[in-house]
């Protein structure tokens, strides 16, 4: 039996009033969801995804925002022709939303109980005997521990993953048939990501309710859709259903995001080769706690262990992954080991002791060892030039370099990635995520450094262009023979450019080896649960 349209979105475009004028952000659009399935909305930052949904729940700024054609029809209804009031009346309770990130989403003034009690008190006229019942029901649903306690918590109180499940609760208080979820898992760690994916599966089918899903990541779409539509610029460029899509894509846009996923970059007879190389770094029984302290005398209460006995090493051109989900000590372990946090234990660079130098000492040593951030838009300065931002190491550490001498440095370094040389006096946000990231790359390699610690230097980018950079940083690490700390929590993309990886948990090293070793034949279960998560598949 076919299933009936719950939602049937036509001809719908979208501006935006800007002081430039009104821009056309989506064009003419159609797809429709189905009762009791999952569409997915999928493409690229900027492709109209979110300004789509957030249309359909009238959640723009109407004096901004303008509806130029088309209807969003909810049970043959056209929301957009509701006022004010009976557009209140769908929200959270015909159709909920659950948005990308829960800290931002959820009012910091008020306890999360009291959050999701509003929607019961609002559209079921529960008193609030009633609806605290229904809340403690709901949380005990969507997997929180201990409702009663964290009823009364504020969101700042807890986990990512429990602000996610309270969004949840909150979404599901007044049982809709129609559930937007905004990238719901983006902000999360792997394992965690999964756990709110298969809750939100089971509620779907508990709940009878029809989800349109928003992602920019394929293998999440694969694994939990039935109908995808691809789109970019504000077009729909193509839909159809998950198998037909990933196996039989028509649209150029369409395969090309599909192919964007990372693939293995490093040759197997490369790793083996490395086992001959020297170590360029290393690091010996390295610790690095934090106390805790509370109350008026700031008294110790407890110490956070994010680095505890540590044992590491880095060979000369080599890509050394470090993985694990968030707290458990992977930047803190870099920033360890280039001396940017104080730690105990040994560090070595280049068969040199560095852990006991003094910071004079330290210094000619900086820019051998370099860093590239996880977002190039905040570790770039807005005041500075690209001219000055690239050349400011060579100030540093090649003081007798005069002004043009600094200048071809910085349009070869511009050049090696693929960079316009005329670009030397535009600011940062003049750049596309990408573009910056690949400024932020030549900030670094233009000082020649041996060694560069990469934190999670692909995550803020669009799949396309994550795989340009990851490329980049491949074809730079083999001209210069450059050596990668790669820290990510994206076994994805470590699985393409890492020689060996190692798996942290609380500031532990739980498994360390080559890379196709810890794919096909991991020895620990936390590895293996981490790899599921990511991977969506059973690890054996």
């Amino acid at each position: 039996m076919t299933s009936k349209n719950i939602l049937e979105i036509k001809n719908l475009s979208v501006n935006f009033s800007t002081p430039a004028g009104e821009v056309n952000v989506v064009r003419d659009i159609n797809f429709a969801v189905k009762s009791g399935q999952t569409m997915a909305l999928v493409g690229e930052s900027g492709s109209g995804k979110s300004v789509t949904a957030m249309s359909i729940l009238r959640l723009h700024d109407e004096e901004k925002v303008n509806y130029s054609s088309g209807e969003i029809l909810y049970k043959g209804k056209n929301l957009l022709g509701l006022d004010e009031t009976e557009i209140k009346r769908v929200r959270g309770d015909k159709i909920s939303m659950i948005f990308q990130e829960p800290m931002t989403s959820l009012n910091p003034t008020f306890t999360v109980g009291d959050q999701i009690i509003e929607p019961l008190l609002i559209h079921r006229g529960m008193n609030k005997a009633e609806a605290k019942k229904r809340a403690l029901e709901l949380m005990n649903l969507v997997g929180i521990h201990d409702p009663l306690h964290r009823f009364d918590a504020f969101p700042h109180l807890l986990s990512g993953g429990q602000r996610q499940r309270m969004m949840i609760a909150m979404a599901l208080a007044c049982e809709p048939e129609l559930l937007i979820a905004d990238e719901p898992t983006t902000a999360l760690d792997v394992t965690v990501q999964l756990q709110i994916l298969l809750l939100l599966e089971k509620l779907q089918k508990d709940f009878s309710m029809s989800v349109l899903m928003i992602s920019h990541d394929l293998n999440l779409v694969k694994r939990f859709a039935d109908q995808v539509c691809v789109m970019q610029d504000g077009n729909i460029v193509e839909q159809g259903d998950v198998e037909t899509i990933y196996n039989r894509a028509e649209h150029p846009y369409t395969i090309k995001l599909l192919n964007s996923e990372p693939e293995r970059m490093i040759p197997d007879d490369e790793t083996e080769g490395l086992k001959n190389k020297p170590q360029l770094l290393s690091g010996k029984n390295m610790f690095c706690h934090f106390s805790v302290k509370s109350g008026f005398f700031r008294k110790v209460v407890s110490t956070v262990k994010a680095v505890d006995d540590i044992d590491l090493y880095l060979k000369e051109g080599e890509t050394l992954g470090i993985v694990g989900e968030s707290g458990s000590g992977k930047s803190t372990l870099g920033r360890c080991l280039l001396r940017m946090e104080q730690c105990r234990g040994e560090i070595y660079f280049n068969q040199s002791r560095i852990d006991d130098l003094k910071n004079r000492e330290l210094r000619p040593l900086r820019k051998e060892f370099q860093i590239v951030f996880q977002d190039p838009y905040s570790s770039l300065s807005p005041r500075m030039t690209i001219e000055q931002i690239i050349g400011e190491g060579l100030k540093i550490h090649f003081p007798k370099l005069n002004k043009a001498q600094r200048r071809v440095k910085i349009k070869k370094a511009l050049r090696e990635v693929g960079l316009e040389e005329d670009i030397l006096w535009r600011y940062p946000h003049e750049f596309s995520g990408g573009q910056r990231q690949r400024i932020a790359i030549a900030r670094v390699v233009i000082l020649e450094p041996k060694l560069i610690l990469l934190d999670e230097p692909t995550s803020a980018l669009d799949v396309s262009v994550q795989k340009q950079v990851l490329a980049l940083l491949r074809e730079l690490q083999q001209r210069h023979k450059i050596s990668y700390l790669f820290i990510t929590h994206d076994l994805k993309v470590i699985q393409a450019v890492a020689h060996r990886i190692m798996v942290m948990k609380e500031g532990r090293i739980v498994e360390v080896g080559e890379t196709e070793k810890i794919f096909s034949r991991p020895e620990k279960d936390y590895t293996r649960q981490l790899l599921t998560a990511s991977l969506f598949k059973e690890i054996a």
